[in-house]
């Protein structure tokens, strides 16, 4: 939690509670279930919470927004977002039923209300309608794109730290994917927020 509490000091006290809790918790099942890597485990504030995090360094969702986490695994990004963000609706989908049992029997660990689960593939949706689509390098940029156009709604965005459209974390060279999206996103580099060597060549992309 300190490196948490390094980037972001003022957590209320529910928020702060919440978050300590995670470590703890995803311990547990990954004795059960292999849900995120055990090397991983050693840095996983670092790794898996601060990552999903950045986002909500460039991105302000309003209350009554609805996120749709596509790929979400174990709940990354979508259970650190939906703490930082309570009065925002975060739905996580994914084609792991498995995983997203763990997802959601965290969230009512935590008492994490905002959270719904799917078990499905994002292309096999068709009775829901989100603000933004949020995904952690679970797919090339151009895939994630069309899985998640159909899925937004259509709204002006005239602040610069909202927005109507897919936000992703992804590491790399992405020279090559995003030339072949055909799609101009927005790119901000991790390592100019957070400073740890974790966040070299790690990167948030957004299209509107």
């Amino acid at each position: 939690m300190t490196i948490i509490q390094k980037y972001f000091s003022d957590f209320p006290e529910r928020q702060t509670q919440q978050l300590d809790a995670l470590k703890e918790l995803y311990s547990n099942w990954n004795q059960k279930i292999n849900v995120i890597s055990r090397k991983d485990m050693d840095h996983f504030y670092e790794h898996h919470v601060l990552h999903s995090l950045a986002i909500a360094t460039q991105f302000n969702f309003p209350a009554g927004y609805s996120i749709m986490d596509l790929g979400s695994g174990g709940g990354f990004p979508g259970i650190p977002l939906a703490i930082f963000f309570p009065d925002v609706h975060f739905h996580l989908v994914d084609s792991v039923n498995k995983k997203l049992k763990v997802a959601y029997s965290i969230a009512e660990e935590i008492e994490l209300h905002n959270i719904t689960v799917q078990h499905t593939r994002a292309e096999d949706i068709q009775d829901k309608k989100f603000d933004v689509v949020v995904s952690r390098a679970v797919a090339p940029l151009k895939n994630l794109w069309y899985w998640s156009k159909p899925l937004l709604h259509k709204r002006p965005v005239h602040e610069p730290k909202k927005i109507n459209g897919l936000i992703c974390l992804k590491g790399g060279n992405l020279t090559k994917e995003i030339h072949e999206s055909g799609l101009h996103p927005k790119v901000w580099e991790i390592e100019n927020i957070f400073k740890e060597p974790f966040f070299k060549e790690k990167y948030i992309l957004a299209v509107s």
